[in-house]
């Protein structure tokens, strides 16, 4: 099993590509199911996510090719893939494969719309408490789907085809809000969501459906209409720029200190958490190319922040920010109010030195004059890389093992901060 080997007190200086989001790609790929015709997707990341989709996509029938390098390309251009599900041949995902990524059990929704019944797994994924499909369900329902639960698999059915409704979710739900815009494109009727999820993630998958044929208004807000259509067709669509893997290297670099262009990524994706990099005393400067991060020795302020659905500081962006508060100059609190179980990254960057005490959903950061390394273990995607951050600015080597959690969303984390300067390699075996 590959780890990665950091030496800390690098600083990095350069220039960082952000690649294509991670969670835009999974449900834009899984949107492929709603039409018989072929979608282009460009600007895709290569993670083990991807890959495990790809597979699950095939499962039902659907041929994904890769383009070939154009001229002048590198590994930092994503990918393009050919997504044709012009024959399913299959409406089941099996446990095998659903219970290795969360987002898989989302093919649920165009299955049925679609096809008129899937049944699918319900999911795995990763360790950050329970993360219910309840919701998903109830706006499956709502559109008029039969759903049963038999032997751990969700068995939904609509012979007669999907119906427009209302939709009125409890609480925010990106699973959810995506689920319910896809099975609505092709419904017969108007559907509502109302208290939907304003990620930009969403606004991206609706702007593709809108390219197929569907007629979705208001996403990124918090009602979206969707007038449903017969069929969709064809589109092409380049995935926006991931927000977390910018949030994340911009923390790097605060954390180690130096001067970094983020390359293609987009302010208003995460201006919650690029306000909270400048309270800190980082340098934040959008530019034409992408956003500029510059730390130049000044000691990092601390800072009080509560996670909470876009357009509010990003859960996904929570562990990289503790890990940057452990060298803060002072005391930070840090709220955890999306997921249950996601401090699991606390007793790892405590073995590193930092001194961190939990109240319930409350982190209390205590910052040190300087960290140690140290083995430890990632336990999920965002508490690998917010080891990797600590280890930048930790005295000595740090070996951060389970990295197979890093590939999942991280595309070339070595090679990306290796070329800024950080003294950071692959172990394999």
């Amino acid at each position: 099993m590959d780890r990665i080997r950091i030496v800390g007190g690098r600083r990095l200086n350069g220039t960082i590509p952000i690649s294509g989001a991670k969670n835009a790609t999974l449900p834009l790929m899984i949107a492929s199911l709603l039409t018989d015709q072929t979608l282009i997707l460009d600007n895709v990341p290569r993670l083990a996510d991807v890959a495990l989709l790809e597979r699950i996509l095939g499962n039902h029938g659907v041929d994904i090719m890769v383009s070939g390098k154009r001229a002048g390309e590198t590994a930092d251009h994503g990918q393009t893939l050919h997504i044709s599900a012009a024959n399913i041949v299959d409406t089941t995902a099996p446990y095998n494969l659903v219970s290795r990524m969360r987002a898989s059990f989302w093919v649920l929704a165009p299955l049925v719309a679609r096809m008129g019944e899937a049944r699918v797994s319900l999911p795995g994924g990763c360790a950050i408490g329970t993360r219910p499909v309840d919701l998903l369900i109830m706006a499956m329902e709502r559109l008029g789907a039969q759903i049963d639960v038999d032997a751990g698999y969700v068995v939904a059915r609509a012979p007669h085809g999907l119906k427009g409704a209302e939709i009125v979710f409890p609480k925010v739900t990106v699973g959810g809000t995506h689920t319910a815009i896809m099975a609505a494109s092709i419904a017969d009727g108007t559907t509502v969501i109302d208290n939907a999820a304003r990620e930009p993630e969403i606004a991206d998958v609706a702007d593709c459906l809108n390219k197929m044929g569907a007629r979705i208004a208001g996403a990124g807000t918090s009602r979206i209409v969707i007038e449903g259509v017969a069929k969709l067709g064809a589109a092409r669509h380049a995935v926006l720029p991931d927000r977390i893997e910018t949030g994340t290297y911009a923390m790097a670099v605060a954390m180690a200190g130096g001067d970094i262009l983020l390359q293609n990524a987009r302010p208003e994706l995460l201006q919650a958490a690029l306000d909270v990099l400048q309270r800190t005393g980082v340098t934040v400067t959008p530019t034409n190319q992408g956003i500029r991060i510059a730390r130049n020795g000044n000691a990092l302020n601390p800072v009080e922040v509560t996670t909470a659905p876009f357009p509010a500081f990003p859960t996904d962006l929570q562990a990289q920010l503790m890990a940057l508060m452990t060298r803060a100059n002072g005391t930070s609190h840090i709220v955890e109010t999306v997921f249950e179980n996601r401090f699991m990254h606390v007793q790892e960057l405590v073995r590193l030195g930092a001194r961190i005490q939990l109240t319930g959903e409350r982190a209390t950061i205590e910052g040190v004059e300087r960290l140690k390394g140290a083995p430890v273990m990632a336990t999920d995607l965002r508490a690998s890389v917010s080891l990797v951050i600590a280890a930048l600015a930790a005295e000595g080597e740090t070996i951060v093992n389970r990295v197979y959690h890093l590939d999942r969303g991280f595309e070339r984390l070595e090679d990306k901060l290796g070329r800024c300067g950080a003294a950071v390699e692959r172990l394999s075996g």
